[in-house]
């Protein structure tokens, strides 16, 4: 499951390297976003999560790992705790872990805040340009994924896929999001996998916060860490995080 404002595409590498040791492996666009139509019913975090639900339910599998990044990551943990017996263990990449009001007291100011920037109408050249400096350690499959967050206009403009309407309202439903209450019902193992991007004050925060939430739940969830990673860590480090998952896999097959 991709983050906010994010699209399947992001998960290509770790698709490819996943598939090559035999597994089977899904990647959604969720609604609103990538080819995924726009919700009419809204983007609650319940709703998004039994989105999913309804999806893992109809996997014939006797094994189903979920696995969700930023955003996604809380997602994958609101269905484990709304659906225990649809899976074998969950994974958040950069996410799962994520409380805004920690940051946010108000939903005033998380939107001030995080509101995402007007690209409507945007040269794609000036976001290829954006792309080979924040992503130049991407392998290109990633810097494509990130591409396909928007529709690209005969003119050569672009249009991001997500309406900033729904956008507010992913948000919102991330904003009102209590991942320890939601932990308190997972039954299966939980592992946070945790971008360090060399910043020492962001570090020290993050580990505060992740060490706090697994005091407050207790055992069953743990905490690796990347250094050096982007918080798209799965579009910048598909093998790293690929090789990752498959030992968390097998870790906890049943």
């Amino acid at each position: 499951m991709h983050g906010l404002s994010s699209n399947a595409r992001l998960w290509d590498g770790v698709l490819r390297h996943l598939t090559s040791l035999g597994d089977r492996v899904i990647a959604v666009d969720q609604r609103g976003h990538g080819h995924s139509a726009q919700s009419t019913t809204g983007y609650a975090m319940e709703t998004v999560a039994d989105d999913l639900a309804e999806l893992v339910d109809s996997i014939d599998s006797s094994e189903r790992f979920l696995v969700g990044q930023s955003w996604g990551g809380n997602v994958v943990v609101e269905c484990a705790a709304r659906h225990p017996k649809l899976m074998n263990g969950v994974v958040g990449i950069d996410g799962g872990f994520i409380r805004l009001k920690d940051h946010y007291p108000t939903w005033e100011e998380c939107w001030e805040a995080l509101a995402p920037p007007v690209l409507e109408g945007v040269p794609l050249q000036r976001i290829q340009d954006w792309m080979s400096q924040s992503a130049a350690d991407w392998p290109e499959e990633g810097r494509q994924g990130t591409l396909a967050n928007f529709h690209i206009r005969s003119d050569g403009t672009i249009s991001p896929r997500l309406a900033r309407e729904d956008h507010r309202e992913v948000l919102f439903g991330l904003w009102n999001h209590e991942p320890a209450e939601a932990l308190k019902n997972v039954t299966v193992p939980v592992r946070f996998f945790v971008a360090d991007s060399g910043d020492n004050a962001r570090r020290r925060q993050r580990r505060s916060a992740i060490e706090s939430l697994m005091a407050t739940v207790g055992s069953g969830v743990d905490a690796v860490w990347f250094e050096g990673a982007h918080h798209d860590v799965h579009a910048q480090r598909p093998r790293d995080v690929s090789e990752a998952l498959a030992a968390f896999a097998q870790q906890h097959s049943a």
